[in-house]
C-alpha cells in the first residue's frame, strides 16, 4: 500500500480527538476520514483504556469507520529489529515499534503528538500538519 494521502494515526491522536482537542480534530478533518489508518496496536491500546462497555462500544463504532492495518510478519520482523536497535538508547517501546513498523512497511506518514518517540527512526516519515 502506498498512498501519499493516507496517514497512520498514533494512539495519542485518537485520544486527543476524544478529549476534544480542536487543533487535532481540524487536522484529521482536513486529512479526511477515508485517509486515516490505525494499527491493530492502536485499537488494542484504546480498548485497553476503555473504562466501561459504553466506551468500548463507542470505540468499536468509531474504529470501524477507519482503515485498520493488521500486524503481519513483515511488520513484526521490522518491529523486532527496531526494538533491538533503539530500545536501549532511545527507549523505544514495543507498541511504538509496532506502530512505526506499520507506517514504514506501508510507506505512509505517521501522525503523532510524541515526535520525540520516533524522530530517531530515519526510515519513518512523520506527518507535520504545520507544513
Amino acid at each position: 500500500m502506498e498512498n501519499k494521502q493516507m496517514k497512520l494515526c498514533d494512539t495519542n491522536i485518537l485520544i486527543e480527538i476524544y478529549r476534544g482537542n480542536l487543533n487535532i480534530i481540524h487536522t484529521v478533518k482536513t486529512i479526511g476520514q477515508h485517509n486515516i489508518a490505525v494499527s491493530d496496536v492502536t485499537c488494542a491500546e484504546l480498548f485497553f483504556g476503555a473504562r466501561n462497555k459504553r466506551e468500548l462500544q463507542i470505540l468499536r463504532r468509531d474504529l470501524d469507520k477507519l482503515t485498520i492495518l493488521p500486524i503481519d510478519a513483515n511488520i513484526s520482523n521490522l518491529a523486532v529489529l527496531l526494538v533491538e536497535k533503539y530500545a536501549l538508547f532511545h527507549n523505544l517501546s514495543l507498541p511504538d515499534a509496532l506502530i512505526a513498523a506499520t507506517a514504514i512497511i506501508h510507506n505512509i506518514e505517521l501522525y503523532t503528538i510524541n515526535l520525540k518517540d520516533f524522530k530517531f527512526l530515519d526510515t519513518l516519515m512523520l506527518f507535520n500538519p504545520t507544513i
